[in-house]
């Protein structure tokens, strides 16, 4: 069965440290998803996500403008960052997603922890609907730009948590 996107009520956010303590968080405004699901064996199932990289948005004008810049996604180079499932496995009450992740051309091997189901919307629509997260090392993908802090660490944290929630409804 093939699923559209529902981007009202679908997100893609991160957040990082900053400053060793704070934790800055953000989110890409433009993505889209396809998933091919059998709600009856979801381990066959494939998943495409692409994110347009200068979607994104942390609520704070001149630090967005870094993050698109060479410093960072260097968006203007590496327009999309994007994941594409190699497997799914059934995993406590939930699933584990296999696959590769792109960002900043470099591709790795990326598992989400995945937790959702089926249902019938009150209009009668069939949705897939979903929770993924994650967590990658941002210096794997050539983001390495950083400032040493006077008291010791850095400014930028290396780990960056991924979360995503989606809806998709039955294009049937």
């Amino acid at each position: 069965m093939s699923w559209q996107l529902d981007p009202t009520h679908s997100s893609v956010a991160f957040s990082v440290r900053h400053m060793v303590v704070a934790r800055v968080k953000g989110r890409f405004k433009e993505f889209s998803v396809s998933l091919a699901a059998d709600e009856k064996d979801l381990t066959a199932s494939r998943l495409k996500a692409e994110i347009r990289a200068d979607s994104v948005d942390t609520g704070v004008e001149q630090r967005d403008g870094h993050l698109k810049s060479p410093d960072f996604f260097d968006v203007a180079k590496f327009p999309t960052i994007t994941f594409e499932s190699s497997r799914v496995e059934k995993h406590g009450d939930g699933h584990r997603v296999a696959g590769s992740l792109s960002m900043h051309g470099v591709t790795r091997p990326v598992t989400l922890e995945v937790e959702g189901g089926f249902g019938k919307d009150p209009w009668g629509n069939r949705r897939a609907m979903f929770s993924a997260r994650t967590s990658v090392e941002r210096k794997d993908f050539g983001l390495t730009w950083n400032q040493a802090l006077e008291t010791g660490g850095v400014l930028v944290g290396d780990k960056v948590e991924i979360e995503l929630d989606v809806e998709l409804v039955d294009k049937q």
